[in-house]
């Protein structure tokens, strides 16, 4: 080892300055390995990456063709029948359903469309799954309840009286 007294002023100032850039290297290396391992966040990231468009028409029968269509369509992020089951079977005193359900959300929200009077509509949705809600009045009322899996940037889906929840008459 070398002691103090064989090492020249000079050289400890340039070993200690060698030893402060060497330093600073580092940690500007290390800031810079994490900064590129992060997400993309910035401005220049279109508003609709990471979204799918789901398509959704219903298919009538020659028996079921009735008036113009105008359905209301609701698309959730969990299956609202069954948390709203798990909600009123055990007892919850002093919360409120939309609590409940904002909690099962996980911060999500519903989305909300109407289909034309052709009974053609679009959505757009970020993937993952989703439970499709509808109902389609008149002779005969038909309702939806469809789990639906957003994959990909474009998505059809087709209601029909075969894919339909439930099928009633209307006296």
């Amino acid at each position: 080892m070398l002691s103090q007294s064989s090492v020249s002023p000079k050289f400890r100032g340039l070993l200690i300055r060698l030893l402060q850039v060497g330093l600073i290297l580092v940690l500007v290396g290390a800031g810079w390995l994490i900064y590129r391992q992060l997400p993309d966040g910035g401005a220049n990231v279109s508003s609709n990456q990471g979204t799918s468009t789901l398509q959704i028409f219903i298919r009538q029968t020659p028996e079921t063709v009735g008036p113009a269509l105008d359905v209301a369509v609701s698309l959730y992020p969990v299956d609202i029948v069954a948390v709203r089951h798990e909600f009123f079977t055990e007892q919850r005193p002093g919360k409120r359903f939309e609590d409940f359900l904002k909690e099962r959300m996980k911060g999500r929200s519903p989305i909300n469309a109407r289909l034309d009077k052709q009974g053609q509509g679009a959505v757009t949705l970020a993937p993952g799954s989703w439970w499709l809600h509808a109902t389609l009045s008149g002779d005969e009322q038909l309702e939806w309840r469809l789990p639906v899996t957003v994959t990909g940037s474009k998505q059809v889906i087709e209601l029909t009286p075969k894919n339909a929840y439930t099928r009633s008459r209307s006296f």
